[in-house]
């Protein structure tokens, strides 16, 4: 089967659908009682039943709204409704055959010393989830017994369900679906969500196909621009509740110890408009743009060119777009650049630390290239000397080195964009800096450690996967970096968006993960280089920015599967 049928059969099939209910606020767990879904609007109080197919949406509870305002959690189990409110978990006993037709009359079950967030019931155990104190609880169902705990596998506000020996979570921060075995709470695999914020999910068997669909629920603000004519400023920028319902599709692959999650066809073009700044005059100029990388999650379909046309070279096994002039003169007007047609996934990598240790050496060629200071790392400088040492300390495990290194640039850097990008010496002093700059560091304190890395970029398509068949443009480039591991392979880091909390516990989402958003192009290698007479330009001496402006634009086609 194709891709394009593919995508079409997604959008045929009624149950694979984004699922848009009407007047809901925030949605706080799921469950199904045969096709009927039914979740909770934590800010209404409506306890309500929403219909796949057709985003048909009833309050079942209409007279009982205020009973439920704040519940975060909803699970079914043998005709009975569970549900959380603040500290406590409650149950409704023979309610799933007549629920929406007559009074819910919770009783207490359990009391947390904290809030409880979300539970699920599978036979005689009952799961409840507490941020505050990081754990899942276990409790027996007919005495309200603890049976026993498990560490919670992320460090956002969580939802469970359960499948059959699968105790299955949601966290709202890492963004992250995580499978986890129900009765010792080891964690099986994680998949990435394509939306942020997920808040509830829930298993439903697909009566077209006979599997199961995985829904997740997603409660999040979004920006717009209100038009007030009343006001002396019209338009105002403020927010929005927007909710979604959408099918996650996953794809493990314990072989290669990774999981892919939804894909999308994305079309990305990316231009370069000539606006020469200065007079100049080049002769026999070539003009490199790397193209779409080819990747486990990343696979290059296509590739045409757009303005004039161009001749590809392989560049550290990478595909390069070589754009020619004869000559380039001041203020010669031009536009030249490729469009592409890629294929992208989430992907999170599933290694443990036991999974690294005792590994082969670092081969040589690796470490005369990627443990060197080859692009202004100050790596020879007393403060990012000093740094390394003390980002990892006394440890010596490589995936606890690497997870050090970076908690400790998040520790001592604060998000801000600069002008140009400063060396790491300078970074540090200074305390702020852009994707870049973050990225100039950890290479710096990973390859003083031992640690083979380099940098990957350079876009990110807008995360808006709903948003199809309309041009999107990002606001500014993005680079991230990639950190080897002998026996195993390069493996992805992200730069800066995880570094949320001053100095607290921080995500572990794009920690050996990338969304689907993430477009690789030059690994490792200049994205965009210039060569006079066949001799490589260093973008000191003659600036790309100075002869030409970018255009980038990506456009959504599609959903794909997660398994290509």
């Amino acid at each position: 089967m194709t891709l394009e049928k593919l995508i079409v059969s997604a959008e045929t099939n009624q149950w694979l659908r984004t699922v848009r209910p009407h007047g809901v606020y925030k949605l706080h767990g799921m469950a199904f009682i045969g096709d009927r879904l039914i979740t909770i609007d934590s800010i209404r109080g409506y306890l309500l039943e929403i219909d796949c197919t057709n985003d048909n949406t009833k309050v079942l509870n209409p007279e009982q709204a205020e009973e439920f305002i704040d519940s975060t959690g909803l699970g079914i189990w043998d005709k009975s409704l569970w549900l959380t409110r603040d500290n406590s978990v409650y149950f409704c006993e023979n309610v799933t055959d007549t629920l929406g037709s007559k009074r819910l009359n919770p009783q207490h079950f359990v009391t947390l010393a904290y809030p409880a967030n979300s539970v699920a019931v599978w036979q005689s155990t009952v799961y409840v989830s507490c941020q505050r104190t990081g754990l899942i609880f276990v409790f027996n169902r007919y005495n309200g017994q603890q049976i026993t705990q498990f560490y919670a596998p992320g460090i956002g506000v969580e939802n469970i369900t359960v499948r059959e020996e699968e105790l299955w979570v949601c966290d709202s921060t890492e963004q992250t679906v995580y499978c986890m075995d129900r009765a010792t709470g080891e964690i099986k695999f994680s998949v990435l969500t394509p939306f942020a914020n997920p808040t509830g999910l829930a298993f439903h068997r697909d009566p077209t196909t006979g599997k199961d669909i995985l829904y997740v629920v997603y409660s999040n603000e979004e920006p717009y621009i209100r038009d007030d004519p009343n006001s002396s400023d019209p338009y105002q920028l403020t927010f929005r509740d927007r909710v979604l319902i959408h099918p996650l599709d996953f794809y493990y692959n314990p072989d290669q110890g990774f999981t892919l999650s939804n894909g999308y066809l994305v079309e990305m073009s990316y231009v370069e408009e000539l606006a020469c700044l200065d007079e100049v005059h080049l002769e026999n100029l070539e003009w490199r743009i790397a193209l779409p990388a080819e990747t486990d999650r990343q696979h290059l379909r296509s590739v045409e060119a757009i303005g004039m046309p161009f001749t590809e070279e392989i560049e550290e096994g990478q595909r390069i777009a070589l754009f020619k002039f004869d000559h380039l003169k001041g203020h010669q007007s031009g536009i030249f650049g490729w469009k592409a047609l890629i294929e992208v996934r989430g992907i999170k990598y599933q290694l443990k630390p036991l999974d690294v240790e005792n590994l082969p050496p670092l081969p040589p060629e690796f470490q005369e290239r990627y443990l060197v200071d080859n692009d202004h790392l100050a790596m020879d400088t007393e403060i990012v000397r000093q740094a390394a040492q003390e980002a990892i300390g006394t440890e010596t495990n490589l995936l606890r080195k690497i997870l050090s290194i970076r908690d400790y640039v998040y520790d001592k850097l604060s998000y801000g964009i600069q002008p140009k990008i400063d060396p790491p010496d300078q970074v540090l002093q200074r305390g702020v800096g852009s994707c870049g700059e973050y990225v100039g560091v950890l290479l710096a304190l990973l390859r003083l450690n031992g640690i083979a890395c380099r940098t990957v970029g350079r876009y990110k398509c807008p995360p808006h996967p709903d948003r199809q068949n309309i041009p999107l443009h990002p606001d500014y480039n993005h680079v991230w970096l990639e950190f080897y591991i002998p026996g195993v392979g390069w493996v992805p880091m992200e730069s800066n968006p995880d570094d949320l909390i001053e100095r607290g516990t921080y995500p572990l989402r794009f920690f050996m993960g990338l969304a689907w958003y993430h477009v690789e192009l030059g690994k490792g290698i200049r994205f965009e280089s210039l060569n006079l007479d066949g001799v490589r330009v260093h973008k000191r001496q003659i600036p790309i920015g100075e002869l030409a402006l970018n255009h980038i634009q990506f456009k959504i086609l599609g959903e794909l599967p997660a398994m290509p």
